[in-house]
């Protein structure tokens, strides 16, 4: 598979190439470019050259080009979903779901884009300012990169191209450097579709190539997800030259669950919210603290729902735990288990693994000064069981990390569900669901370590256009 650069799919400058390995299987199933900065200055030079037309598109053709890439992933959406599965790990059922979900973010942008109003400043509102009417319009960034995770690459795809091309910027694409190969095939698509050479292009490679996009002057926004060590970079790489940036990073949500819960619901809630996609999410439910009233009650329960979750090939249909995205990343997370039991919790499920396959692990009595009971964020299957006293204490060990991307509570009183939703320090909340809650309308963000500025259908757009106010003077004198 190659790149695709100015429409065209090409070789790295350098000719270099790096295997994109099947995490399940560890076979090598395909090979990309290796990229350097001199492919991304290339793709920089031909968004910027492609802009100049592209932002004068109006949004009804855009739209029309959009809808006809709507159907081409339609009509390819078994390959898509195939290629998702074998180059991630993810189980076959989830990833046919993250191809469906490109029709609906897709949809859900075009109709937004044809209603981006601009607002009216009437004469007379201060003074001095009797006869001279002022109003907005939106005007696109210019050349923008978005720089993709492993873990949804197709719906952080949907989140950050949709909205970008259709306000009139060109988009350079940084898919991840193991799992690029869904990303190259949508771009292909796009170029089908009808998208002008240039509007959208794939560059593969490893950290190099964010980090040249992002220090390029002539790219104005940099939209970026994935971890907080990587996204302080990207964005000190964009304040160079003062590009628009918006991050979404790490997490380690809170799952609260009061003595008055329903403790049924809250264990289904878990396997959506801890286990859906072998728990490679970065607003999954990655704490549970749990009240003493009903702890024995959820270990005994959570332990009984979570054995009979089936883990296997990512391809078989039955699977429900799959890979995770390199042996590398099982190896750490096994390193934070042990690391969790040294700090004073106690496995009472699960904690092996073979390859990059982890069984869903358990693990209680986790003190609250424990490391993953505030800031390590275990990026797999792994339930971390916090027991407390009272809500107070709750939100107080909720509140303690770093972090703040989301966090739930579980509790029969709503009064009680919406003070603790209005205590927690954290950009989106959920009562009686899982944190693993991100529909494609919101405004999806986070508060302290988690990221700056929000996606969605609600809010991107103000992340991907500059707002300018022409004014005229005297008009009405």
């Amino acid at each position: 598979m190659q790149n695709i650069i100015n429409g065209k799919f090409v070789d790295a400058i350098g000719k270099k190439t790096m295997d994109i390995v099947n995490p399940y299987t560890g076979k090598v199933i395909d090979k990309v470019p290796y990229s350097t900065e001199k492919d991304a200055k290339k793709a920089v030079e031909c968004a910027k050259k492609a802009q100049k037309s592209w932002k004068n598109v109006p949004v009804y053709k855009k739209v029309e080009i959009l809808k006809k890439f709507m159907d081409l992933v339609d009509q390819n959406k078994d390959d898509l979903s195939k290629t998702l599965s074998k180059e991630t790990g993810k189980p076959i059922t989830q990833a046919y779901a993250e191809i469906a979900n490109i029709r609906i973010s897709f949809e859900a942008f075009c109709e937004k884009a044809k209603h981006l109003y601009g607002n009216v400043v009437p004469a007379g509102t201060e003074a001095g300012q009797d006869y001279t009417l002022q109003f907005t319009t939106r005007e696109p960034l210019g050349v923008m990169v978005a720089i993709i995770p492993f873990n949804f690459p197709c719906d952080l795809f949907d989140q950050k191209v949709a909205p970008a091309i259709l306000a009139g910027n060109t988009v350079i694409v940084k898919p991840p450097h193991q799992n690029p190969l869904t990303l190259v095939k949508l771009t292909a698509l796009l170029k089908d579709a009808g998208l002008p050479n240039g509007v959208v292009q794939v560059v593969t490679g490893d950290g190099v190539v964010g980090s040249a996009l992002a220090k390029d002057k002539d790219v104005h926004g940099i939209t970026f997800t994935g971890s907080t060590a990587v996204g302080k970079i990207t964005y000190l790489n964009g304040a160079e030259h003062l590009a628009h940036v918006a991050l979404e990073l790490g997490g380690n949500d809170a799952f609260i669950v009061l003595d008055d819960a329903d403790v049924d619901l809250a264990v289904e809630e878990v396997v959506w919210g801890r286990m859906y996609n072998t728990g490679q999410v970065c607003c999954a439910s990655k704490r549970f603290i749990v009240q003493k009233g009903v702890l024995k009650e959820f270990e005994e329960k959570v332990v009984e729902r979570i054995s009979k979750l089936v883990v296997g090939n990512p391809l078989d249909k039955k699977t429900e735990i799959g890979a995770l995205i390199t042996k590398s990343a099982c190896e750490k997370a096994v390193g934070q288990i042990e690391k969790v039991v040294e700090q004073g919790g106690r496995i009472i499920y699960g904690g092996k693994a073979e390859g990059a396959v982890l069984q869903p692990t358990i693990i209680t009595d986790i003190p609250k000064t424990a490391d993953v009971a505030r800031d390590e964020e275990i990026f797999a299957p792994v339930v971390s069981i916090i027991p407390c006293e009272t809500v107070d204490e709750a939100v107080e060990i909720a509140n303690s990390s770093c972090y703040g991307l989301c966090g739930c509570v579980f509790t029969s009183d709503m009064k009680t569900a919406f003070d603790v939703c209005a205590r927690l320090e954290c950009g989106g909340t959920v009562i009686n669901g899982a944190s693993f809650h991100r529909s494609f309308e919101m405004p999806f963000g986070g508060y302290k370590m988690s990221g700056i500025g929000t996606e969605g259908v609600m809010s991107t757009f103000d992340q991907v256009t500059k707002t300018k106010t022409i004014t005229l003077k005297n008009i009405y004198k």
